[in-house]
């Protein structure tokens, strides 16, 4: 069982808990966040914060504390804190009482949690300021598949605010609520997408002899994708391919003329991006020529790069999960997943750690029925202090 949090943050669960409920109810998907940022943007000058700035990466917010003695003078006296903002386009049946008011949207990866705990955190460090140097905390939008990291990256977060480091913290479902936990070296995976369009002939399902099958084209095509991965890659490498979507045809007694095939990528090995996406190529131009149909590849589409975590940022992260949550309740190599996540992004730029913080018995992030535990929230945002604390500690 995790350590008990400071009185003065465990005080602020009422009102993490009004935050995160409105937050919930009211979810908005990507760059488009006019409501969520605003809020953000207005709760952190509310706190009294040094520099709050919006627009960043279209809609990220960015927040700056100075500790007692004044701004940092270069990276070495910062540290940049994320949090991501976005929800999921996916109707929620939870049937709680917060629960989504917009249809087709929803916060079922807890990005509305991830949000109040940096912020609870901001409220706090801006009144104790028990540190020196800058803590830079950055809200993120678009993290579901819109990179809104290398957005934000792009329009010169790194430039504007250099750091020596970079920390992250993403709730975990079945992991004991308000527990914690990491890894040093490949956490979450390379994830990308891809588009097969095969080109036949089209024609009338009794006469296939005068037709150009698609169709039969792209089954072939899965299961060489299959037989890439299962025979062309070192088996002790995690990589996986796997063909979401196939589309193909209006009737069943017509042989369609094109058949699109998406998909997504996964490799937590970054050198295996590369052969990989030539692989799929190779394997993809060869079956249409086997089937007489054209092929049109698009692969590597909006690619998220492996988040490697930094071992001496791990090593210092997981410490203070140690002071804050106790030694039995962190696990310092949890295991590697496939999931994708941009924070990534900040890695490659920095020395970085992604952490999770335990969720309880919830349902799985994407689930309708998921929900994040308000109760997490005060765990989080002692980690948050914390960290700040320990890394940027007061000059005598």
């Amino acid at each position: 069982m995790p350590l008990p949090v400071p009185n003065a943050i465990a005080a602020l669960l009422p009102e993490l808990t009004a935050w995160r409920r409105d937050l919930h109810a009211h979810p908005e998907v990507g760059f488009d966040l006019p409501r969520t940022a605003g809020l953000v943007a207005a709760k952190l000058r509310a706190f009294g914060l040094d520099e709050v700035v919006e627009g960043l990466g279209r809609s990220g917010v960015v927040g700056l504390i100075h500790g007692q003695d004044g701004p940092a003078a270069d990276a070495v006296g910062r540290i940049l804190l994320r949090a991501d903002m976005d929800a999921l386009p996916m109707q929620e049946a939870t049937g709680l009482p917060h629960a989504s008011t917009v249809p087709g949207a929803f916060h079922g990866c807890g990005h509305d949690g991830h949000t109040v705990m940096l912020l609870g955190a901001a409220r706090r460090l801006a009144e104790t300021r028990n540190f020196s140097g800058t803590a830079v905390l950055v809200f993120q939008p678009a993290e579901e598949g819109d990179r809104g990291a290398k957005a934000m990256i792009d329009d010169g977060l790194l430039d504007r605010w250099p750091v020596r480091a970079a920390f992250g913290l993403h709730n975990a479902p079945g992991m004991a609520l308000g527990a914690m936990g990491t890894r040093p070296g490949p956490m979450l995976a390379y994830s990308d997408r891809f588009r097969f369009t095969l080109r036949g002939r089209g024609g009338h399902a009794a006469r296939p002899h005068l037709a150009d099958d698609p169709i039969v084209a792209a089954a072939s095509l899965v299961q060489g994708l299959q037989a890439l991965v299962a025979r062309r890659r070192d088996p002790m490498v995690p990589a996986l391919i796997s063909v979401t979507r196939l589309e193909a045809g209006t009737a069943s007694n017509v042989i369609p003329q094109t058949a699109e095939l998406w998909g997504t990528l996964r490799t937590l090995d970054p050198d295996l991006v590369a052969p990989m996406i030539e692989g799929m190529r190779q394997v993809a131009e060869r079956t249409a020529a086997a089937h007489g149909v054209a092929l049109e590849a698009e692969l590597g589409l909006d690619a998220d790069p492996a988040l490697v975590n930094d071992p001496a940022a791990t090593a210092f992260a997981t410490q203070v999960m140690r002071e804050v949550a106790g030694e039995d309740a962190v696990d310092p190599a949890v295991p590697a997943e496939m999931g994708g996540e941009d924070f990534a992004w900040f890695a490659q730029a920095v020395p970085a750690c992604f952490a999770l913080i335990g969720n309880g018995a919830s349902a799985p992030v994407h689930h309708p029925e998921y929900d994040f535990d308000d109760a997490a929230a005060p765990h989080g945002v002692a980690w948050w202090c914390r960290l700040v604390e320990r890394a940027l500690p007061r000059r005598a």
